[in-house]
């Protein structure tokens, strides 16, 4: 059986508690990374699919079921965010040092032991690999209009967004939200913490729980457990740094940024 080390608790802490070492960082055991794992992707889904079209129900608009989206995404991200703060900030006692909690730190070269400097080209390669995989047709397309990379190619979203800044300011939350706070809690707080409860298949599990994590539009969960394992946390856990899962994770953002930019000029 593994042993599952336990953070001291907030008093038992000095006021400046040094940065954890990887060796010393506090395991959780399975029974927590599920709890976690629920209590981002429950509400999500609960947003998506309860609250949203009641929400759409009691708002005017343009095109109310977007604008419902929208907004309920944006709710839940920063729940997300929130979810992956209140972790680090209950195991530390202080969300000071928090960086060094969730391994927001330059990667370092499993070799030679370097930081920083050449080593953050390793990202390159995992970039194209995210694009090779989310290029692929292994996710079904969603229902409309709740799929946005499918949104984007029709009339309505081309309707809906002509000129509509407001609305295209919303879609940059989000679509720069969702990969920063996905991140800072699957690989910034959980993969770090999943090596006694899930041994040598920690990333293959954090990937897997990712992208189950996406109920709120389930059809992009194949695509999601791929991409998550292999461009995300692989080289997140290789390189000990969450920065290489953001970077992978955030580029696709700048594309579906840049292409509802267009239909709104």
């Amino acid at each position: 059986m593994s042993t599952t080390v336990f953070p001291p608790s907030a008093r038992e802490m000095p006021a400046a508690m040094p940065v954890s070492t990887d060796a010393a960082m506090p395991q959780y055991t399975r029974r927590k990374v599920f709890g976690i794992w629920a209590a981002a992707a429950i509400p999500m889904g609960t947003l998506a699919w309860v609250v949203a079209p009641f929400v759409r129900d009691h708002i005017g608009g343009r095109d109310p079921f977007i604008e419902a989206v929208l907004m309920c995404f944006t709710a839940g991200l920063l729940w997300v965010l929130a979810l992956a703060l209140i972790l680090v900030r209950r195991e530390r006692g202080t969300l000071r040092g928090a960086r060094g909690a969730m391994w927001l730190r330059a990667p370092r070269d499993p070799k030679t032991g370097r930081r920083g400097g050449k080593v953050w080209w390793m990202a390159v390669p995992f970039v194209f690999l995210s694009a090779l995989l989310n290029g692929l047709p292994i996710d079904p397309v969603g229902p409309m209009p709740r799929d946005l990379p499918h949104l984007i190619d029709t009339d309505r979203a081309e309707a809906f967004f002509h000129g509509n800044w407001l609305w295209f300011a919303m879609v940059v939350v989000v679509a720069m939200l969702a990969p920063i706070v996905e991140e800072l809690l699957f690989r910034g707080v959980l993969l770090p913490r999943m090596r006694a409860a899930c041994g040598k298949g920690d990333v293959a599990v954090n990937g897997a729980m990712f992208g189950l994590y996406h109920l709120h539009q389930p059809w992009s969960m194949p695509a999601a457990i791929i991409d998550g394992i292999v461009a995300q946390a692989y080289p997140t856990k290789r390189y000990r740094s969450t920065w290489m899962g953001l970077i992978t994770h955030t580029v696709p953002s700048f594309v579906i940024i840049g292409v509802v930019l267009s239909l709104v000029i």
